[in-house]
């Protein structure tokens, strides 16, 4: 668990059963009312991005996500 106040870019979040990469946040303070902070969300299996808005220290659920290099082998024919 985390808080809005920590979020980073390329943090992963699980909300709504998928998961979520953070492309870019701001922490909005205005003159009159709660702060809050505005997200860009990109998800990690279709692409999707998304522009969604938390309040101030909400805790959101955090993923911990493995990228890794890999090689894919195919058999061709003979080879």
């Amino acid at each position: 668990m985390a808080t809005s106040n920590d979020f980073k870019n390329g943090m992963v979040l699980s909300m709504d059963n998928a998961l979520w990469t953070i492309i870019e946040f701001q922490h909005v303070k205005p003159g009159q009312g709660p702060a809050f902070v505005r997200t860009k969300l990109k998800s990690v299996l279709t692409g999707k991005v998304i522009d969604r808005t938390f309040n101030a220290g909400v805790k959101v659920e955090t993923a911990t996500v493995d990228k890794r290099n890999n090689q894919n082998l195919y058999a061709d024919g003979d080879t």
